[in-house]
């Protein structure tokens, strides 16, 4: 069984409403304030990665004591799924605004993290392990970006989402999901695939 963070998104394929992925890029604004919101509010340092996870307090969790603190894995999840319904909103996924809290549409599921099996020095270079997993990830972005706003004109003119745009954009978020919950929730030690 796999120790991955599993992504499960519904995508409406047919009868889109056009109006709404028309101006998506607008509708979507409040929700990225609230997203980043959640960011550290101290962006005078260029050279750090303003995330909203906890990443240190995890990381030292595990290298000093070897436990994961449940009230961090649970805000970690909850961050991730509100993240990736955002995503499936943007990328035009779902004409279902994001909700802040769970839905059916949208699933995000960590893997049984148990801190005991994970490997007690292993946070301190996950994130330099993942470097590849960036570097391929940053063109299935491309990817996506390409598939999106394809399917952005086959909505305006035919109310259809292609289903093999769908597959290459959930494929995308999935990824970065799974690299997320490697790198940086360290839910797992189980390094992702490279497939989508």
């Amino acid at each position: 069984m796999s120790q991955q963070i599993e992504t499960q998104i519904d995508v409406s394929l047919t009868e889109r409403n056009r109006t709404t992925a028309f101006f998506r890029i607008i509708l979507v604004v409040p929700m990225l304030v609230f997203l980043a919101s959640f960011a550290p509010s101290d962006f005078s340092n260029t050279d750090s990665y303003a995330v909203g996870f906890f990443v240190l307090p995890v990381a030292l969790a595990i290298v000093v004591r070897q436990i994961y603190p449940t009230y961090l894995l649970s805000f970690n999840e909850a961050l991730l799924s509100l993240q990736t319904r955002v995503d499936a909103y943007l990328l035009l996924l779902t004409d279902e605004y994001p909700s802040i809290e769970e839905n059916d549409l949208v699933s995000v599921t960590f893997p049984v993290v148990d801190a005991k099996t994970l490997n007690r020095w292993l946070p301190l270079i996950k994130w330099a392990l993942a470097i590849p997993l960036y570097l391929v990830g940053v063109f299935y972005i491309i990817y996506a970006a390409i598939l999106t706003l394809f399917a952005w004109f086959c909505i305006l003119f035919t109310g259809n989402y292609p289903e093999r745009c769908a597959e290459g954009v959930v494929g995308t978020i999935a990824y970065w999901n799974r690299v997320v919950g490697y790198a940086l929730v360290l839910v797992t030690d189980e390094y992702p695939t490279f497939s989508l």
